[in-house]
């Protein structure tokens, strides 16, 4: 599966294909439908359709755009997207490309190679553009980038420093449109920044997004819904037998919760819903009275985690972190114990029905450089006595009322906050309270709006503690921007970005140098052993360390009625990934 819908889209988990609220839904339905669609929904609506600004999912980059190559996600074999084809030197530092023949962008103007230098020189490669896509292009101790060079209009050669193991995948990156963008990465604003930053923004009038994918934007109301509609200059439209689909128009919902999408979905008011596991017994019961189809993914690609904010640094002379609080999050033996007093079978027992498995490392499960327990990366099994002991060796005891205070007697407290209306992700907030006021913990939870959230995460950087997942892929390095130091998705401890306000006595510990380090490493080694033993070392860092404390990996689930055919569901790639061969047999064919 490409980097754009693995990784960046994401970052952040949020992306469900849920239902509608209310009724408003069928009267939509009846007032539009005319055409093959499919109507999915989402709990938070898109916050950019800027693809180099976006860090969150849902986004529209997945259906709207292409790169040169793409990942099956069936196989996780490379194949053409944009690019016919491609050649690697023999010495693995070039790759020349070439572009299929009359491409073309939305509005019917030539797609060329031209298109291809300005998206990576003026945009990815440009270091006045803030964004995460540039992480995963850096290659070395230095983060040399890559240099492009036209041979004609329709090849391209990237020229690497070193081998890079990961470069092919990494050019499944969007290709955007030079003529609707150039002069925006050539201007500033009054406040000397490129207007590019803040172009494309939700404000943007729909007609005025140029695409390169099979659908482009429609029409998008704030708070309701965003449609798209089909893409007719998308180079499988124009190439027989490429495309065998139907779908002119997509709907996707925006949502309030999952109970209103559960409720939609039964009702025939949407075409999928992702199976949470409070959900499966009765979706499978009632799946051939109500004609659709639960599909299987094994487990899922993503991850799902605890975290505190280990960044000790301060803006405008104020501690990001309380400073009592900071000291407690940066001790290793507390965060081990935290692990240690979630009772994590009995959130897979109870939250998730038993549909998962116990979550232990960064790294999807479907990627060849992932490593289990039996390889010896650390667990963290229920042990409530064993997280007492590790509290106490750290200086922290106990009061008469049996409430954990540290060194210096200050009760342990902290606030937890998670993305509300995920209520998968709020029960297990809610687990994590009930675990760790047994340990004499006061957790103060509090779901809050998606928006809230990521602001706290990544501008504000004023947070305690936070329950998040994150999207996963084969690739490793696709998480390069959350494990590098400097990287955009670096959670746990975030350097300011290149917009917001900057922070001073910001530290990066040596075990979190170690793991970045790793990767550059692993990106630049070829032989796949080697390749193995490097990422294996970096999980047992990140186990050991435990920036992430992680939970559970759900098995990936869907329902799908049956009037949608030709799906090809994976955990990597979801219901839509081969949008371009689903129909929707029962659709009318006329406006």
């Amino acid at each position: 599966m490409s980097i754009l819908r693995r990784w960046v889209a994401l970052m952040l988990g949020l992306l469900l294909t849920l239902g509608l609220p209310g009724c408003s839904l069928s009267a939509f339905k009846q007032e539009t439908a005319r055409v093959p669609e499919y109507i999915t929904s989402i709990l938070s609506e898109p916050k950019t359709f800027n693809f180099t600004q976006s860090q969150e999912s849902p986004n529209i980059f997945g259906l709207t755009y292409e790169g040169l190559v793409d990942q099956n996600p069936l196989t996780s074999e490379f194949e053409p997207a944009l690019a016919e084809s491609w050649q690697v030197s023999a010495d693995k530092l070039n790759i020349t490309f070439t572009l299929r023949p009359d491409l073309k962008w939305s509005d019917g103007q030539p797609l060329t190679v031209d298109d291809v230098l300005f998206t990576y020189n003026d945009v990815y490669l440009n270091e006045a553009v803030p964004t995460d896509a540039r992480d995963i292009l850096r290659m070395g101790e230095d983060g040399a980038l890559p240099i492009l060079k036209k041979i004609d209009q329709r090849r391209v050669q990237f020229t690497v420093p070193e081998p890079f193991a990961p470069f092919l995948s990494n050019t499944s990156l969007p290709i955007l449109p030079a003529h609707a963008l150039r002069e925006l990465v050539t201007t500033k604003d009054q406040q000397g920044k490129l207007k590019f930053i803040a172009a494309w923004g939700v404000d943007t009038p729909v007609e005025q997004i140029i695409v390169n994918g099979a659908y482009k934007l429609d029409r998008f109301e704030t708070g309701q819904r965003v449609i798209f509609r089909r893409n007719p200059y998308y180079w499988r439209y124009q190439t027989p037998t490429a495309a065998q689909g139907n779908i002119e128009r997509i709907v996707w919902q925006v949502v309030e919760s999952t109970d209103t999408a559960l409720l939609q979905f039964r009702s025939g008011g949407s075409d999928s819903e992702a199976v949470s596991p409070e959900n499966f017994s009765l979706l499978k019961r009632e799946a051939q009275q109500r004609n659709f189809t639960i599909y299987e993914g094994g487990p899922a690609s993503g991850t799902s985690f605890l975290f505190f904010n280990l960044n000790q640094g301060r803006r405008n002379n104020q501690p990001l972190v309380d400073p009592i609080k900071s000291r407690w999050f940066n001790n290793v033996k507390f965060r081990q114990a935290v692990a240690y007093a979630i009772d994590r079978q009995t959130m897979l027992n109870n939250t998730y029905q038993g549909l998962g498995t116990l979550q232990n490392s960064p790294i999807s499960v479907q990627s060849p450089y992932y490593a289990s327990p039996e390889e010896g990366i650390k667990v963290y099994d229920y042990d409530p006595q064993r997280a007492r002991q590790l509290l106490q060796s750290a200086g922290f005891k106990y009061n008469a009322k049996q409430e954990l205070e540290d060194a210096e007697g200050n009760r342990v407290r902290f606030t937890l906050m998670t993305n509300a209306g995920n209520k998968v992700r709020e029960a297990l907030g809610a687990q994590v309270q009930r675990d760790l006021a047994t340990l004499g913990i006061q957790v103060d939870y509090t779901p809050i709006a998606f928006s809230t959230l990521v602001d706290k995460l990544s501008e504000s950087l004023t947070w305690d503690c936070t329950l998040l997942g994150l999207t996963g892929g084969v690739e490793p390095n696709g998480g390069a921007n959350v494990w590098n130091p400097e990287g955009g998705l670096h959670m746990f401890n975030q350097k300011p970005g290149p917009q917001s306000a900057p922070i001073q006595g910001h530290v990066i510990s040596d075990w979190e140098r170690a793991i970045g380090d790793l990767y550059v490493q692993g990106a630049r080694e070829l032989d796949e052993a080697q390749r193995q033993e490097i990422y294996a070392k970096t999980q047992q860092i990140a186990q050991e360390q435990l920036p992430f404390i992680y939970l559970i990996n759900a098995l990936s689930l869907a329902a799908v009625r049956n009037d949608i055919e030709g799906v090809q569901f994976s955990a990597l790639g979801g219901v839509t990934w081969n949008i371009h061969d689903l129909k929707n047999v029962n659709a009318a064919l006329q406006e």
